[in-house]
C-alpha cells in the first residue's frame, strides 16, 4: 500500500455522498477517484490502482455484493462497504465476500476516515513482518499475491479478510486462538457480528484447504473458546 497520500476509490451513486467522502479523506491526506456506476469504476481499476475501495451495495448498474467478490479476488485493495442496509446477515454476507470492514448508512464520514486509517495501518504491519510466504500441510501461502498453492500446482486466492486470519493461525500454529485476541488483533466491535463473521471467515478457509466440514484436520474449533491451527509451518 501507497505509504503516503493512499489512494481511496468511492463507488457511490449518490454526489452527496461522494462529495462528503472525498472532502473528508482529502482533508485527511488521502488522494481519492469518485464514480457513480460500477461499469466506471471497473474500467479505471487497472490505472488507479487504489489502496481502498469504498463500495456502495446499492448500485445501478451492478449487484454491489458480486463487485466486492470480485474485488477481493482481483484487486489486492482493501474493501470497505458503505450501505443502509443494517441487517446482522447482511454484514456477514459482505465480510464473507471478502469485504474488510462495513459501514451502515447514515454515518459520520469521520468514522470512514479512520476505519480507512485503521487498514493501512495491518496493512503496513503485515508488509514490515517480512513474512510472506508460508509453508503448511502441503499448501503454500503467498500474502503478497493472495494466494494459496497446493501440492497438486492447483492455486487458488484469497481475500485480504481471509488473508488476515489465515496469517493470525499460522504465526501461531499449535496454540489456543481465543476470540477476544481474534478480536484485539483483527479489530471491531465484538459481539455477535464480530464472532459470525469469524466463522465465515474460517469456514471459507477450511474449504479452500479441502476441510471436512465435520472433521477438519488443521484449523480446529474449541467451543467457547476460539480456534487452533494444528501442524508444523516454515515462513519465509
Amino acid at each position: 500500500m501507497t505509504q503516503s497520500h493512499p489512494m481511496v476509490a468511492i463507488l457511490d451513486d449518490e454526489p452527496q455522498i461522494r462529495l462528503m467522502l472525498s472532502d473528508a479523506l482529502e482533508e485527511a491526506g488521502f488522494r481519492t477517484s469518485s464514480f457513480s456506476r460500477a461499469t466506471e469504476f471497473e474500467a479505471a481499476l487497472p490505472s488507479l490502482a487504489p489502496d481502498i475501495c469504498l463500495v456502495d451495495l446499492g448500485l445501478p448498474d451492478k449487484d454491489g455484493l458480486a463487485l466486492v467478490h470480485r474485488l477481493a479476488l482481483e484487486s489486492g485493495a482493501a474493501i470497505i462497504i458503505i450501505s443502509g442496509r443494517a441487517q446482522v446477515q447482511d454484514r456477514v454476507t459482505g465480510l464473507e465476500l471478502g469485504a474488510d470492514d462495513y459501514i451502515i448508512k447514515p454515518f459520520d464520514p469521520t468514522e470512514v476516515v479512520a476505519r480507512a486509517r485503521a487498514l493501512l495501518r495491518r496493512g503496513r504491519a503485515d508488509k514490515t513482518t517480512e513474512r510472506n510466504t508460508a509453508k503448511f500441510a502441503g499448501w503454500i501461502a503467498r500474502f503478497d499475491q493472495f494466494t494459496l498453492t497446493a501440492s497438486s500446482g492447483e492455486t487458488l486466492a484469497f481475500s485480504q479478510a481471509e488473508g488476515e486470519v489465515l496469517r493470525l493461525f499460522l504465526g501461531a500454529p499449535n496454540r489456543l486462538i481465543s476470540r477476544a485476541h481474534m478480536q484485539e488483533t483483527l479489530g471491531g466491535a465484538a459481539g455477535e457480528s464480530f464472532d459470525r463473521a469469524m466463522d465465515v471467515r474460517v469456514s471459507r478457509l477450511r474449504t479452500k484447504l479441502g476441510e471436512d466440514p465435520k472433521n477438519p484436520k488443521l484449523i480446529k474449533t474449541i467451543y467457547g473458546a476460539g480456534y487452533i491451527f494444528l501442524g508444523d509451518v516454515v515462513w519465509s
